[in-house]
C-alpha cells in the first residue's frame, strides 16, 4: 500500500504555501468541514487542548477521508508521547519548549526511522502501512515515511534562543516556530508578547534560521485557529442586534 503523501511538504517543494486550520478541540465534523472546504492541513493542538489518543486516532482517520494531512503539537517530547501520535497517524509533529541542540536531537530521534533518526516501529493505523513480511517493502516504506514526515521544532525561550547556533546543526527539521508569550515570559515580561525586546530577539532569530538556509513554519504554512474562526464570526454577528 502506498505511503500517504504530505501536502504541506508537496506545497513547500512547489515553491507555495500550505493553508490550513489548528484545532483546539477534537471534532470529527469540524475535521471534514476543513476538507470539504479545500484546505490543505489540519493542525491538532494536544499541548492545550483535550485530545488522547482515542480521538487522534478517529480524527487521523476522517483527516485522511478528507484529503487534510493531519498535523500535531505533541502534548511532550519524549519518544513514547511522539511515537503514540505517529502510530495513530499523525504526518507532521509540532514539537513545543525545544531549549537546546541535545533536545532537538532527541525529537529527531523519536519523529524519523533510521537512519536519519531511531522512531519505533509499532502497531497502530499509522504504521499499519508497513504490515508486509517482504524487508523490501519495508525498507520502502521506512523512506517514503521520512520523506512524508514533516517536523517542526518550537523556539520559545531565551534560552532557545541563546542556543540556536547549536539547534541548527541538527539535521532532520523542516521548520522552526516560535511562542510570543512563553518567551516573553522566559525574558521577563510576561504577558507581554509584543513587547519591543522580544519582538526584536525574534527579529533577529528569525534573520539567524533564514542565513542558514533554514524556514520558520510561517515561509512554508498559513494557518487560521478554529476557536478564532467561531469567535470572531459571532461577534460579526452579534454586531447586528
Amino acid at each position: 500500500m502506498a505511503v500517504r503523501q504530505n501536502k504541506v511538504l508537496e506545497k513547500m517543494r512547489q515553491g507555495k504555501k500550505a493553508y490550513g486550520c489548528t484545532l483546539e478541540f477534537p471534532s470529527t465534523a469540524v475535521v471534514e468541514l476543513l476538507g470539504i472546504a479545500g484546505l490543505d492541513f489540519v493542525m491538532f493542538d494536544s499541548e492545550h487542548g483535550p485530545f488522547t489518543p482515542e480521538s487522534i486516532d478517529d480524527l487521523c482517520r476522517v483527516a485522511d477521508l478528507a484529503g487534510l494531512t493531519p498535523l500535531a503539537r505533541v502534548t511532550s517530547n519524549d519518544a513514547p508521547t511522539i511515537n503514540r501520535f505517529l502510530d495513530r497517524g499523525i504526518m507532521g509533529v509540532m514539537a513545543p519548549h525545544v531549549n537546546t541542540a541535545e533536545e532537538a536531537r532527541a525529537v529527531v530521534n523519536a519523529v524519523r526511522f533510521g537512519p536519519i533518526g531511531q522512531r519505533s516501529w509499532g502497531g497502530g493505523r499509522g504504521t499499519n502501512w508497513n504490515n508486509q513480511p517482504n524487508d523490501e517493502v519495508k525498507q520502502t516504506y521506512v523512506r517514503e515515511t521520512n520523506a512524508n514526515m514533516l517536523l517542526t521544532v518550537q523556539l520559545e525561550t531565551a534560552e532557545a534562543y541563546a542556543n540556536l547556533d547549536a539547534i541548527l546543526k541538527i539535521e532532520g527539521i523542516d521548520f522552526f516556530s516560535y511562542g510570543p508569550n512563553d518567551l516573553a515570559q522566559s525574558m521577563g515580561f510576561p504577558g507581554q508578547p509584543n513587547h519591543p525586546k522580544a519582538l526584536e530577539a525574534t527579529r533577529r532569530t528569525t534573520e539567524r534560521i533564514h542565513a542558514a538556509g533554514k524556514k520558520v513554519i510561517s515561509d512554508v504554512m498559513v494557518s487560521m485557529r478554529a476557536a478564532d474562526a467561531i469567535v470572531s464570526t459571532a461577534r460579526e454577528l452579534l454586531k447586528q442586534k
